[in-house]
């Protein structure tokens, strides 16, 4: 009877273990794609889908909002839709109250969209919260302003994430000779921290020490 229990409670694990993972799959592109289609109610009425077609067409909104994005980013590579880009960044900056904030966040966005930039491209073990406990975290920089009128050594700017949400975090000024370059891409530190530690990225290949080559006779 032992072993019947064991084999079905196994055979049930079993099936969690494929059915979890996909099903959180599809929720989140069930959520993305339904946000992206609340973009048809931008257009007009007679346009949208439920008029022209007689019946509501799932994913058409995640579509139609990348083909705008990508079409933007086509427009604006030329010497013309640059112009405009940087004409439309000296209205909206002076725009009181939304200025502020468009400025941040595109400082933001380019830091970390920029292919040129350097935020998140390398993970750093660092000593957090408590000395003899150990978080990854991903370099973002360094200080900068009158930050730099304070610290007496070298410092670099830190964000550690929360697990096993990435999107919030801790930013951290720490000196530079207490954080440790990890020997690991982004993304494999990401999936660490996202799995909570489960799925522990490869450990690098050890170098490989060249042939002796065997001791020639004496003429």
């Amino acid at each position: 009877m032992t072993t019947k229990k064991t084999t079905l409670k196994s055979v049930f694990l079993t099936g969690l273990l494929v059915l979890v993972p996909l099903a959180i799959t599809l929720w989140v592109l069930g959520l993305v794609i339904g946000t992206m289609d609340q973009t048809l109610l931008l257009l007009p009425l007679s346009w949208q889908p439920e008029r022209v077609f007689g019946f509501h067409l799932p994913g058409l909104g995640a579509v139609l909002t990348l083909a705008f994005i990508f079409i933007v980013g086509l427009l604006t590579q030329n010497f013309i839709g640059q112009k405009l880009v940087g004409w439309w960044d000296v209205v909206v900056r002076h725009i009181p109250v939304v200025g502020p904030l468009y400025t941040s966040v595109k400082q933001v966005s380019d830091t970390l969209l920029s292919s040129s930039g350097n935020a998140f491209r390398k993970a750093l073990l660092i000593e957090y919260p408590r000395k003899g406990s150990y978080t990854i975290g991903f370099l973002t920089g360094i200080p900068g302003g009158d930050v730099l009128n304070h610290l007496k050594e070298e410092h670099v700017s830190v964000y550690v994430p929360t697990t096993p949400n990435p999107t919030s975090g801790f930013f951290l000024m720490m000196p530079k000779s207490e954080v440790i370059e990890l020997d690991m891409s982004v993304d494999a530190a990401l999936k660490y921290i996202v799995s909570m530690g489960v799925v522990a990225p490869n450990a690098p290949p050890a170098p490989v020490a060249p042939a002796r080559r065997p001791t020639e006779p004496p003429l």
